[in-house]
């Protein structure tokens, strides 16, 4: 049984991966009904709460339905990160997470995301003021390093959990490789497998089927996989690799009722939460996604982009649901 402090989440836990401008509320609906364990919120900017910025307090927005769940932030500040974990943990979410992997330009900028990857003391002191905030578990995201030559992921784990980290996904590339090339499974294996690492090691990169899913877990003996960008249009993902793993079985491609259903629902929960407008702007870079490799698609994503009217998305929806054959 895989526990982050008090949270049991089974023995091979699936979590979703806190993406920016993907994992908000309605994608996170649609993730936990498809089988992920636990999940964690867009990351928050700490500068971003104390301001008492608007987007960033949307992103605070969480519901029952969804725990366990964890509010992810980032900076490059030990007080604001003292600050904004308190104001975290008034929304009384199961985890707080340290985002010490976002490669973006605008995040790295600033010192904070995989920059901190560069300062490793700092790392460390940043963590400290946010275990010290709060009694909720503590929880990181990183990167096996800055770049090929600082690699430091295994004194990084060490050292977190010395000032009382309950779990660490390390996802398998260096901040300079972006999202390029492969992810390296084998240095977040020698994480798991060093004898002094007490915490959970979640693996993360690459991910996109049931079959590698579960080599993975045999390979590099991870206590769970965190799964981002495969989940995006694909909810799916997580039953999959469940019934893939208890059974050897592959589930059949979700229909083209299931994916309208997908994309129906993500639209309407954005309606509800954020509002007509942004919902249908929104929601143009999730079309291609759900129908991705459908043929004959393209007539209908060039309506639904160039729609600004609720009705006609639905009809448009239905039309798809109704002429398109599997």
């Amino acid at each position: 049984m895989v526990k982050i402090g008090h949270i049991s989440l089974g023995n091979f836990p699936l979590l979703l991966a806190p993406m920016e401008d993907v994992s908000d509320p309605p994608f996170r609906y649609l993730c936990k009904k498809h089988g992920a364990d636990l999940m964690y919120t867009e990351f928050i900017s700490s500068e971003g709460l104390i301001r008492d910025a608007i987007k960033s307090r949307q992103k605070l927005d969480i519901f029952d339905y969804e725990k366990p769940i964890g509010i992810q932030i980032f900076g490059g500040d030990e007080e604001a990160m003292a600050m904004a974990t308190k104001i975290v943990d008034a929304t009384q979410p199961d985890i707080v997470d340290i985002n010490f992997g976002c490669p973006v330009k605008k995040v790295v900028c600033k010192g904070a995301g995989a920059a901190v990857l560069k300062d490793i003391p700092l790392m460390v002191r940043l963590t400290e003021a946010v275990v010290r905030s709060t009694n909720l578990p503590v929880t990181v995201k990183t990167r096996l390093g800055w770049d090929e030559r600082t690699k430091n992921i295994e004194e990084v784990a060490l050292r977190l959990q010395d000032v009382g980290i309950k779990a660490l996904s390390i996802h398998g590339r260096t901040r300079t490789q972006l999202y390029k090339g492969e992810a390296d499974w084998t240095l977040i294996a020698k994480v798991k497998s060093n004898p002094n690492i007490e915490i959970p090691i979640f693996g993360n990169g690459d991910i996109d089927t049931p079959q590698k899913a579960l080599e993975y877990k045999n390979k590099y003996g991870v206590d769970g996989i965190m799964i981002g960008r495969a989940s995006i249009g694909h909810p799916w993902i997580f039953n999959e690799i469940k019934h893939y793993m208890a059974t050897g079985e592959i589930l059949p491609s979700p229909t083209i009722a299931d994916r309208v259903e997908a994309c129906r629902t993500h639209f309407l929960k954005s309606i509800e939460w954020k509002s007509e407008v942004v919902a249908i702007n929104e929601m143009k870079r999730h079309y291609a996604n759900y129908f991705k490799g459908i043929p004959n698609f393209k007539t209908y994503k060039t309506t639904l982009v160039m729609s600004h009217s609720i009705n006609e998305i639905m009809e448009t929806l239905e039309e798809i649901e109704n002429k398109l054959i599997d």
